[in-house]
Formats: structure tokens, C-alpha cells, sequence
């Protein structure tokens, strides 16, 4: 036990001491760990680390899942779902099959199922090191939302995948029954994972204390994970699926005090495991040439197939974001003669309000619902025609097919009995090795060759004044409005309701988060009407992100604002 504790401590320290310098000297933190980790478990007298792929797959998995749903834009993620399931999906049943009839043919003795189960392994990629050196790099966010949905769905794809070849090696399932399993694994998992969220995020709002709400979010990836897996489903979709219903429902449902606590605590969380694992990858390969060693095929041999399918999946991956980069641009060029339609639609349905006014069929509701829906839809095609992928964003996709430590994980749950499984597991690791370090190590100088650059601060910060500015105007108008008055019914003090107006009237109109100042509060009125009033605030900004027109990282920051702001009073 002592041995295991100084080695989790040393593994704590060397993960923040990496990524530290990792960010002062431009190298993604996840490659440097897993050249740390090979290097580490080279040298005489490092005790052996071995990794459990159950806890990989099964603890560390839905955990980094859930966390990277919560925080994806559901706006963003709608825009661009045809993509990321193009990626996470299609891809990865070609790339899976492709090098599994690679395998086949060049290994004598492997049956196809069990080389298309090496090849569902090593077809998701891992989208943590290409979206922390994105973000560093300043990638338009377009692109990071790719990547990051592709990260979300594609092991989903790959485990059921991997599931439904296992089982074809003992020759138990048809081509019919796999499709079955695949469909009756989806939906099943999107179901138990909408049940989940919803219910997750009804049970922490009913809880006073942050770190209650913080605690039970921590279990809410195994409470999607475990029923779905138990089922029979995919249990990584499920948890993706509860994740997304959270992050969409937590702002409403939940107080600033709860999501900026589990906004720190999970940041810490996803730190050590994010880096983590990467570190523990890197440690395996002492073990896995020792199996090597064994039987079967030679090392040498492993290696040289491990970089012949990283080629591979190279080339099918460009080969398949060329196309789709046609597709996008194509939806670009559509999307301006989309935009003049909607500005007329907008213009005649106006027209049309204006002609049938009271008209009992002509109710607000209905007209503002037709409204949102026109926004939304004039939101998207702007959004189509102004961030565009382009060839040089298609290139840094496919180039950004880095393998993680799930590949390696996965790997490690191949039946004992499978031919060639110490040389598979070893081609896998390979595969994972190379394209961090290869691919990854290399996607900085590629995007600043190409010259990629993401929204122009200057507009980004244009955009957030403006929507600081329409969350001002909800406060405004709640003040002026007559239903306004205390919880006993009492109407607010005039003196605290012209305070109020003051500094609402006196936001910054420079809207930078570091620059923003905070209102303060002594008195209890004060807080009661402060909370009136972040409450329409938060309203308006539900609003402004459910039409599209803001940038979903506009809408982030403007959330952090209130977020703060609403710490700071209360």
C-alpha cells in the first residue's frame, strides 16, 4: 500500500509539473506524458504499472465523457451533427473494417472477425490532445466542436463495434444481427441517457448545498453507465446523451453557486485523468513486449504493422474528409441564398401579423414561436456562410486522428484465447503511440504553415458587449415593469430599485470577463431583488442561445459573467 501511494502521489505531481511547462513551452501535455511514460518504464528498477481495462473503459471513460458533454455547445453540436457523425459513426465502421481486411490478409491464421475487432480498437480517435492544441493555437471553433463531437460519439461506435466482433469469432451472429445489436445499443443508451440527465438535473436543483449538487454530478456518468451496459446498450452513449441533457438544462435549473463549484471541482478531475492516463499509457509497454516475447510473430514485426495501419487509417481518414469538406462547402455557398430567403419569409410573415391582427388563430404565442424559429434558422445559415471549414481546416482534421489510451484499453479486452493477441495488443499500442506523438507533435506547425486562425478577438468582443448589453436591457425592463415586488408581496423600496438601475445602466461597455466589475450588496433587499433580476437576466441569455445568433463561446463567456457576478452578491 505504501508503494501504491507513493506512486499515485509521484504520478499527481509529474501530471501538474507537465502540464505547466507543457503550456509555458507550446507541446501538448498528453504527448509529453506518454514519451514520459515509455521512457520511465524503460529504466531499471521502475516498478510495473499496469492498467485495467475495465477501470479504463468502465470508470475513467464515462467520467471524461460526461464532462466533455456537459460543456458542449448544444447549439454547435446541432449545427454540425450531420459532421460529427459522418466522423464518429461512418468513419469509424470503414476505418474498422478496412484495417480489419488489412490484418486478414497479411496474417495466416487470424479470422476476419477477430482482425476487424483489432481494427473497431484502433478506429476512434482521441480527440484531448488535438483540442488542447486547437485551443492553444487559437482553431476556429468550428473545427474544435468537430473534433470534440467526433470524441464524444466515436468509442461509442468502436466499443458496440468491438462487442459485436468479439462475438463473431465464435461464429454466433450474422451480418443481420449485428446491425440489430447496433440499432437496439443506440437507442436503447440515448433513452436511459435522456431519462438520466432529466432526472439528475431535477434532483440537484431541489439541493441547497453546492457540494451536494457537485457530489451526486459525479455519480451521474454511472448512473447512466451501469443500467445501459447491464441492458445490453452502449453505456459510453448513454453517458454522452446524459451529459449533453445537462449541460443543456443546468443553466436553468440549477443556482450559479452549484455550477461554478462543479465547474472547479470537475476541472480538477478531468486534469489528473485527462493527463493521467496518457502517463499510464506510456508505462504499459514494458508488459506488452514482455507478452510479445511469448509466442507468435516478433516484435519487429508487430511494430512494423502497427506503423502500416497508422498509415492506413491516415489515408482513410483524408480520404474521407476530402469529401466532406466538398459537402461543407458547399452548404457555405448555399447558405448566403438561404439567408435572403429567410430576411423575405421574416418580412411577409410580418406583413401577414400585421394584416390579421386579432385574429383569434393570431395569438403572441404563436407568433413568437414562429419568430424564435425564424431567427434560429437566419442564426444558422449566417453561422454556415461566415464559418466555414475550408481545405486547410480539412487538412488539419485529418490530421488530427490522434489514438488514445481507450485504443490501448480496448485492446487489453480481447478474448485470451484470439490468435496473435500479445502482437495485436502491441500493434494497437503502436498505432496509439505513433499518431500522439507523430501526428499530434506535428499539428502545431501545420496549423501555423496553414495559417489557420480562429474568430477575430476584436469581433468576439464586439459581439459579447452586445449581448452583455441585451442582458442589461432584461434587467431594465424587469425594473420598469409594475409586476415587479418583494416574496411577501411588498413592492421593493424606490431607493433600491433607482440603485439598481444605476448600476444596471453603468455596465461596462467593454464586456471582457477580466474587466467586468461586480455589483456588491449589503442589505437584504438588495439580494432579494438581485436575484429577481439575475434570474431575467439568465432567462435572456437562454433565450439569445436557444436563437443562434451568438457564438457559442460569446454565450460561455457572457454565462461565466453572470456566473461570477451572481457568486460575488450572494
Amino acid at each position: 500500500m505504501d508503494e501504491l501511494t507513493l506512486l499515485a502521489v509521484a504520478a499527481v505531481v509529474l501530471v501538474v509539473a507537465v502540464t505547466s511547462i507543457s503550456d509555458r513551452v507550446g507541446v501538448a501535455a498528453p504527448i509529453v506524458l506518454v514519451v514520459l511514460g515509455v521512457g520511465l518504464s524503460l529504466v531499471p528498477g521502475v516498478p510495473t504499472v499496469t492498467m485495467d481495462p475495465d477501470v479504463v473503459l468502465s470508470v475513467v471513460l464515462p467520467l471524461l465523457l460526461y464532462a466533455a458533454a456537459v460543456n458542449m455547445p448544444a447549439t454547435d453540436f446541432r449545427r454540425d451533427l450531420g459532421s460529427i457523425t459522418a466522423l464518429s459513426v461512418v468513419l469509424v465502421v470503414v476505418s474498422a473494417f478496412a484495417v480489419g481486411l488489412f490484418l486478414w490478409w497479411l496474417l495466416p491464421g487470424l479470422g476476419l472477425a477477430a482482425a476487424v475487432a483489432l481494427g473497431a480498437v484502433v478506429s476512434p480517435p482521441d480527440a484531448v490532445a488535438a483540442t488542447s492544441i486547437g485551443k492553444r493555437l487559437g482553431l476556429p471553433n468550428r473545427l474544435v466542436t468537430i473534433l470534440e463531437g467526433e470524441g464524444l460519439v466515436n468509442d461509442a461506435t468502436a466499443l458496440v463495434m468491438l462487442r459485436s466482433a468479439v462475438v463473431a469469432t465464435s461464429g454466433a451472429i450474422s451480418v443481420g444481427g449485428v446491425l440489430a445489436d447496433f440499432a437496439y445499443a443506440v437507442v436503447v443508451a440515448v433513452l436511459i441517457g435522456l431519462a438520466v440527465g432529466w432526472v439528475s438535473v431535477q434532483v440537484r436543483a431541489r439541493l441547497d448545498q453546492p457540494v451536494t449538487s457537485t457530489a451526486i454530478s459525479l455519480v451521474v456518468p454511472f448512473i447512466a453507465f451501469i443500467p445501459a451496459e447491464h441492458v445490453g446498450a452502449s453505456g459510453v452513449l448513454s453517458v454522452v446523451v446524459a451529459g449533453l441533457v445537462t449541460g443543456i438544462r443546468a443553466p436553468r435549473r440549477l443556482s450559479s453557486q452549484a455550477r461554478v463549484a462543479e465547474r472547479t471541482n470537475w476541472r480538477t478531475v478531468l486534469l489528473l485523468l485527462e493527463h493521467g492516463v496518457f502517463l499510464v499509457l506510456g508505462l504499459q509497454i514494458t508488459l506488452i513486449l514482455d507478452e510479445v516475447h511469448a509466442g507468435g510473430f516478433s516484435v519487429g514485426t508487430a511494430l512494423w504493422l502497427g506503423v502500416a495501419v497508422t498509415v492506413l487509417l491516415f489515408v482513410l481518414r483524408l480520404g474521407f474528409v476530402a469529401p466532406l469538406i466538398g459537402l461543407l462547402s458547399r452548404q457555405q455557398r448555399r447558405a448566403a441564398g438561404t439567408s435572403r430567403w429567410l430576411d423575405a419569409a421574416s418580412e411577409r410573415f410580418d406583413d401577414a401579423v400585421a394584416r390579421f391582427e386579432g385574429h383569434p388563430r393570431v395569438t403572441e404565442k404563436r407568433v413568437s414561436s414562429v419568430r424564435r424559429s425564424l431567427t434560429r434558422r437566419q442564426a444558422d445559415a449566417t453561422f454556415f456562410s461566415n464559418e466555414g471549414v475550408g481545405r486547410r481546416g480539412g487538412l488539419v482534421l485529418a490530421w488530427s486522428g490522434m489514438r488514445g489510451v481507450v485504443t490501448v484499453a480496448a485492446a487489453q479486452t480481447l478474448p485470451e484465447d484470439m490468435a496473435y493477441r500479445p502482437q495485436l495488443i502491441l500493434i494497437a499500442f503502436t498505432v496509439a503511440v505513433l499518431t500522439l506523438v507523430v501526428q499530434g507533435g506535428t499539428l502545431p506547425l501545420l496549423i501555423r504553415v496553414l495559417g489557420i486562425r480562429g474568430s477575430d478577438e476584436e469581433e468576439l468582443q464586439r459581439e459579447l458587449t452586445r449581448l452583455v448589453n441585451t442582458l442589461s436591457a432584461a434587467s431594465q425592463d424587469l425594473l420598469d415593469s409594475p409586476e415587479l415586488h418583494r416574496e411577501d408581496g411588498q413592492p421593493f423600496d424606490e431607493k433600491t430599485l433607482e440603485m439598481a438601475r444605476r448600476r444596471t445602466r453603468t455596465l461596462p461597455e467593454s464586456a471582457s470577463t477580466e474587466t467586468l466589475r461586480t455589483w456588491t450588496s449589503a442589505r437584504q433587499e438588495q439580494q432579494e431583488l438581485h436575484r429577481k433580476l439575475m434570474e431575467a437576466q439568465q432567462d435572456a441569455l437562454l433565450d439569445a442561445q436557444a436563437s443562434g445568433v451568438y457564438r457559442s463561446q460569446t454565450v460561455a463567456a457572457a454565462q461565466r459573467f453572470l456566473d461570477q457576478r451572481n457568486m460575488m452578491l450572494d
